[in-house]
């Protein structure tokens, strides 16, 4: 079995993971490809879930990693959490969750991607050279210079350039040698440009161009998304149109076809955050029942997965009240209805000791020179290194003497180091498993059946009993997918008025409001707001059961037999 709890896996490692989980648990675990990227490899899809559940399309979870390039952790939390929910199903583990909540994780059909970007994240693990999504290049950009990034000392590995210049804006730690940091008003030099390691296209034979992180990868599949796309230069990696790319159409083609999916975790590297909607508004604007209940899956992130969750519009905008535009959890919670984060694994900061932030962005941002040489002393201390390679003077054929090394950002950086890889997997799963204990529940709970002469009244009661309402969302009721509950009998022969088969009961409560939503003030409860009841008209002389099916396109369908007698 691939041990994705501590190494991080090239594609056919993945596929391998992926199968093995399927082969191990054969009842509930199954694979397939969604999608394939342009260099043809799989875009591979784990379900974890009943066969009842799956067919009857019950609450699902879908949960995707690595949809950028670095950020490999994704994958490895995302299997780990397959394999948790597998081993629910085989009776292995309980993960710390009462017998309720038990029953309703079971209940609910589980989504895996474990890699949104396969060629991206290949490049990444075989060369270091950084992609944000993957590999590809369609700029239209004429003849305008640009980085293309390489291999410039032959070593199969693509890291930094430094070269000495007088204008240089950095020089070298004397904390942690080989370290660069910015450059200070009392420094006395060697000063340094850094350049990322590769070769200037259209170069002019003098100027260099300001490198940009996708000057030779053009899109972001984070900014492919339909939802409030906007295209360049507005949304830097927007892609040529809305789900341009295979992957992020993939996705999309594949959620859209499956309402019933009401929770989204989408896993990035780095921080030790989640990043929960909305992105356009502040709390003080989003609807008040989401709000609550947004505050509920706050506090399960907290406790179990142990990282804050923040609102992205107020704490994650790059340029402060500036949208995101194409955002992955924008498309999920404003057109899907969604219960959809980002969660940025991996708390460095909180590893190293750098303080917190006002907002959670600019702890990114405004790091020190002396917080930068802390995170160089924690990886000469705690991370074996990994992150500072040894410069190494070479003849670059356009700059002339450079030398090559600087950070390697893989291990340690963008990724937690290997040792601790098991550690974040737990707490992702422990969170997770506590999330999708809050989905709807609705059942048939009771039936009825009182003879007439030669008719049969039949009754019966559909119950919400979980935690949301049949509607997930309380903004999104009005969703073409949140059709309410209907119960209809499929044998509509045996009814008195065949054009009665289908009764519309409208929605079900939850039993949960959100954090909060109880006064010590005013312990009342609503009313049989969870609670729903539909009556047919039977003829009596066949003795065979009837046939009703209760769904939603959010809920899925389970049908009941109701024998005359009165039995289910």
């Amino acid at each position: 079995m691939t041990d994705f709890r501590s190494d991080y896996l090239n594609f056919d490692a993945l596929q391998a993971a992926a199968t093995g989980l399927a082969a191990r648990f054969p009842d509930v675990c199954s694979v397939q490809s969604i999608g394939t990227s342009e260099q043809g490899r799989e875009l591979l899809l784990l379900t974890v879930g009943t066969p009842d559940a799956r067919e009857d399309r019950r609450p699902a979870f879908w949960i995707d990693g690595n949809m950028h390039a670095s950020e490999l952790c994704g994958t490895n939390v995302s299997l780990a959490i397959a394999e948790a929910v597998a081993k629910i199903h085989a009776g292995e583990a309980t993960y710390g969750l009462n017998t309720t909540q038990l029953a309703t994780v079971k209940n609910v059909v589980f989504y895996i991607l474990p890699r949104m970007s396969p060629d991206g994240a290949e490049v990444i693990l075989n060369e270091g050279r950084y992609v944000r999504s993957n590999p590809r290049n369609r700029r239209q950009r004429g003849k305008k210079p640009y980085f293309r990034l390489g291999d410039v000392d032959g070593d199969g590995q693509v890291a930094l350039l430094r070269k000495r210049d007088a204008t240089g804006e950095f020089v070298e730690s004397a904390v942690v040698p080989g370290w660069m940091v910015p450059r200070g008003l009392n420094d006395e030099g060697p000063f340094y440009k850094i350049f990322p390691e590769g070769f200037v296209e259209n170069w002019d034979g003098r100027n260099i161009p300001d490198p940009y992180f996708l000057d030779d990868n053009d899109v972001d599949l984070n900014r492919n998304f339909p939802y409030g796309w906007k295209p360049e230069p507005e949304q830097g990696g927007a892609g040529l149109y809305p789900l341009s790319e295979p992957e992020s159409r993939a996705v999309v083609e594949f959620t859209a076809n499956h309402p019933e999916i009401f929770a989204w975790s989408n896993y990035h590297c780095f921080g030790g955050v989640y990043i929960r909607p909305s992105g356009t508004v502040p709390d003080g604007k989003m609807d008040a029942g989401d709000l609550a209940i947004w505050k509920e899956i706050s506090d399960l992130a907290e406790t179990h997965g142990k990282y804050p969750m923040v609102n992205g519009f107020e704490e994650f905008t790059y340029t402060a009240d500036k949208p995101l535009y194409g955002d992955l959890v924008d498309y999920a919670w404003e057109q899907r209805g969604i219960y959809a984060w980002a969660c940025e694994l991996w708390d460095l900061f909180e590893q190293v000791g750098l303080p917190k932030k006002k907002r959670f962005v600019d702890r990114y941002n405004e790091l020190s020179r002396e917080e930068m040489e802390k995170v160089g002393v924690w990886d000469r201390e705690k991370n074996k290194g990994r992150i500072n390679r040894p410069w190494k003077a070479v003849e670059h054929p356009q700059f002339g003497a450079v030398e090559v090394g600087g950070m390697d950002v893989r291990v340690g950086l963008w990724n937690p180091p290997n040792e601790q890889l098991d550690a974040v997997c737990d707490a992702q799963i422990a969170m997770i498993l506590r999330v999708a204990a809050l989905a709807p529940q609705v059942a048939v709970t009771a039936t009825t059946v009182e003879r007439h002469g030669d008719r049969v009244t039949v009754e019966v009661t559909i119950t919400n009993a979980g935690y949301l309402p049949s509607y997930v969302v309380p903004s999104k009721k009005a969703l073409e997918h949140s059709d309410p509950i209907r119960v209809e009998v499929l044998n509509r022969s045996r009814l008195v008025d065949p054009h009665r088969a289908i009764v519309t009961v409208g929605h079900l409560e939850g039993w949960g409001r959100g954090k909060h939503a109880h006064s010590i003030f005013g312990l009342e409860s609503r009313g049989s707001v969870s609670h729903s009841f539909a009556r047919f008209e039977v003829h009596a002389g066949d003795a065979s059961p009837i046939a009703i099916s209760v769904s939603a396109p959010r809920l899925g369908t389970q049908t009941v037999h109701v024998r005359l007698d009165g039995n289910a």
